[in-house]
């Protein structure tokens, strides 16, 4: 055995065994061996620190999807509502085009947007006739539980027309 080095404080710092390759000539197992053997006050620490950051890492992983989920509840109401202008303002469109096409889109997209078909798409055109406007609203998908965001886009554009000139 070695003796122990000179610390400083007066006192000998406790002697360290070298570790020696196992029987069947492994180093890598000899060399855990070792470790775990000095233990000391660190053994066991990272099961504890793991159980205090876990909270933190599961709010913040949930959080980043509810987030994500809400950006493409946006994405797909103002889709939406693009496709209903698109629809309301061709020439001589029927009055609900715009709204039915707004309708069949979110149908055909999925669940990202929720509660969309309580109120309904809704585009109304202004009062000399030349814009068109269609809003959609409604809540993004719950990735937590409780968290709901509501969600409410407009599109706008030009009714086609004859022009002289």
């Amino acid at each position: 055995m070695r003796r122990a080095p000179w610390t400083g404080s007066g006192r000998a710092a406790p002697a360290v065994r070298p570790y020696r390759a196992a029987r069947d000539g492994s180093r890598t197992v000899a060399a855990v061996r070792h470790r775990l053997a000095q233990g000391g006050t660190e053994r066991g620490a990272n099961p504890v620190e793991l159980a205090v950051l876990m909270p933190v890492i599961l709010v913040l992983l949930f959080g980043s999807i509810q987030l994500a989920a809400l950006f493409v509840a946006r994405s797909t109401a103002l889709n939406a509502a693009q496709s209903g202008v698109n629809a309301a303002r061709v020439l001589d469109a029927p009055a609900g085009a715009g709204e039915a096409r707004a309708r069949r889109f979110l149908r055909n997209a999925g669940d990202w947007l929720v509660g969309w078909d309580q109120r309904g798409p809704s585009c109304a055109r202004n009062a000399a006739g030349t814009e068109v406007t269609c809003t959609v609203t409604g809540r993004s998908l719950s990735v937590v539980p409780g968290v709901s965001f509501p969600v409410r886009q407009t599109a706008h554009g030009t009714v086609e027309r004859w022009t002289t000139g």
